[in-house]
Order: structure tokens, then C-alpha cells, then sequence
């Protein structure tokens, strides 16, 4: 199940430049992960500085 971006999310972008493949992008209020390219690793989880990533 590929990880989620709440609306706690305050647009920062710390997670981008983290994920190895390239699956989160900037959505219109917050970032999104794409499902279908995200592999699980959690990288993003512990960059987010507002804890707003979580499965």
C-alpha cells in the first residue's frame, strides 16, 4: 500500500527530493504520492518535517 500525504502538508517539498523514485509531486493544495510508482520505503515518512505522510 503506497504511503499518503494528509492535508497537514505544508507544501515544504522536504519529501520530493528524498523519494528514490521520483513518486511524489506537487498537487494543487498539497504534494501527492503516485501509488502506482511509490515502493514503500518510507523515506518520505521521515523526511516530513509536520509528520503529514503515513500509509
Amino acid at each position: 500500500m503506497a504511503y499518503k500525504i494528509s492535508a497537514e502538508c505544508v507544501s515544504c517539498g522536504a519529501c520530493v527530493g528524498e523519494c528514490p523514485v521520483d513518486a511524489i509531486s506537487q498537487g494543487e493544495t498539497v504534494y501527492e504520492i503516485n501509488a502506482d510508482t511509490c515502493i514503500d520505503c518510507g523515506v518520505c515518512v521521515s523526511s516530513c518535517p509536520v509528520d503529514a505522510i503515513a500509509e
